[in-house]
């Protein structure tokens, strides 16, 4: 019996996730991102990241502007998910279907974060760039790949959240780009000086390992640490069983 809740489960979230992932392609709002993702990380990583003056071919600048570019890019593309099922009244249909919120939850985010995948994917034409100018290590690379698609993740799990609170796509983009700047900016010698001389040690460890920075640093020097990966994961999952009990109770209004 368990087998077979399973496998319905795994079913249902493979149904909607199709067709969440379908949905991008079929309006604007897929190329836009893309295009728009693929020009600013050639700009930040070529331009604004000194690539050419610091003499060292590695992916390094590609990968320091990751946060602050899915500050906003993340947000813009989460602030859907939720909102635009409540606004259209889209959601009461999706909910009488056979599958559970969890479930629907569940299918959309992964749509989104797989969306975002893609987008990350097209950019290994930087790889194989900095592979042509020099000799980079390419396992220190691909922790930045890894970290980055987590990174992603957790700021996904974030925006789906909120997205659930309202009908405003609009309201929804800001609250998800203030909180997903809170978990960044926590991690910053800005936000830890202002505590540091006052409050305890452990404290100011606490504040920092919050943050964003903090984990997808290590992931992007090539230190796959456990406590990396947990942090991403756990955040992520709490911000989407947060997302699904919203949901519930929007359900039993």
């Amino acid at each position: 019996m368990d087998k077979i809740i399973d496998k319905d489960m795994l079913d249902n979230i493979g149904v909607l996730f199709k067709r969440e992932l379908q949905s991008y392609f079929n309006t604007p709002i897929a190329y836009v991102f893309i295009v728009i993702f693929l020009f600013l990380s050639g700009v930040f990583t070529f331009y604004l990241g000194n690539f050419f003056g610091r003499g060292q071919a590695d992916l390094q600048p590609f990968f320091n502007f990751h946060p602050w570019l899915y500050l906003f890019l993340i947000p813009a593309l989460s602030m859907r998910l939720w909102a635009e099922e409540r606004k259209s009244g889209s959601i009461e249909l999706l909910l009488t279907l056979p599958v559970t919120v969890a479930e629907a939850v569940l299918g959309k985010f992964l749509a989104a974060w797989v969306f975002t995948g893609i987008a990350l994917l097209l950019t290994f034409p930087l790889w194989i760039t900095v592979n042509y100018l020099g000799s980079p290590d390419n396992s220190v690379i691909f922790g930045g790949y890894i970290g980055s698609m987590l990174m992603a993740g957790a700021f996904l799990a974030i925006g789906s959240s909120i997205s659930a609170l309202t009908k405003n796509q609009v309201v929804a983009f800001i609250i998800s780009v203030v909180v997903c700047l809170l978990f960044i900016l926590s991690g910053l010698p800005l936000v830890l000086d202002f505590f540091t001389g006052w409050a305890p040690q452990f404290l100011i460890s606490l504040i920092s390992s919050f943050s964003f920075l903090t984990h997808f640093d290590s992931l992007t020097k090539g230190v796959i640490d456990l406590r990396d990966l947990i942090y991403f994961i756990s955040l992520m999952g709490i911000w989407l069983f947060a997302n699904i009990i919203t949901i519930e109770m929007k359900k039993a209004d």
